[in-house]
């Protein structure tokens, strides 16, 4: 699902209510069959960690990991997507590794860097790797090519629909970028 619209128009709020991140005052936001509203917060994060990978704004890598921990982050929050992660490679590093490079991350003297050394596009490409880890049911990509250079955005997008496609995820790209409609 591609979702295009002006800064300020609400779909960052949407995907936060879609993340159950931000609960809606009024209403019912059903996920997986899941209404998000009536559960704890603990719930909907356990819920989160098991069943949705988030691509964020922010990026939100955590600066004392190194890049390949970054990654499999979600494995420590996640029985299930560790599961998957190992089913697939065996190795959570291994996994972590197979996405990155994917990304074009994957030389050794890069993975070596802090992620605070990294340039923007390198840690946004982290952050997807990171969101990709343990194949989520549901993949929300928040302006995930707003730091990429135009080469790197068809591959990027390619690499998000390949690895939904494999996993059986749903992805929710939203951009305000109406250039990437046709890639959808």
């Amino acid at each position: 699902l591609f979702i295009e619209g002006p800064s300020g128009s609400g779909k960052s709020t949407l995907l936060g209510l879609l993340a159950g991140v931000t609960v809606p005052r009024a209403g019912s936001v059903l996920v997986l069959d899941q209404p998000l509203e009536r559960m704890t917060g603990a719930r909907r994060d356990h819920f989160r960690a098991d069943h949705i990978g988030y691509i964020f704004q922010m990026f939100n890598l955590i600066p004392y990991l190194g890049i390949v921990d970054n990654v499999t982050l979600p494995c420590r929050f996640s029985k299930r997507r560790r599961k998957r992660a190992l089913t697939r490679s065996g190795d959570l590093a291994a996994e972590a590794r197979r996405l990155l490079a994917h990304l074009d991350m994957a030389d050794p003297a890069l993975l070596a860097r802090p992620v605070s050394e990294l340039s923007v596009g390198q840690q946004q490409r982290v952050a997807a790797a990171r969101a990709l880890m343990g194949s989520p049911e549901i993949l929300i990509a928040d302006e995930p090519t707003s730091s990429l250079d135009a080469d790197r955005r068809k591959s990027f997008v390619r690499l998000l629909f390949d690895e939904c496609a494999e996993a059986g995820a749903t992805l929710i790209f939203v951009s305000h970028d109406a250039s990437l409609e046709p890639l959808f």
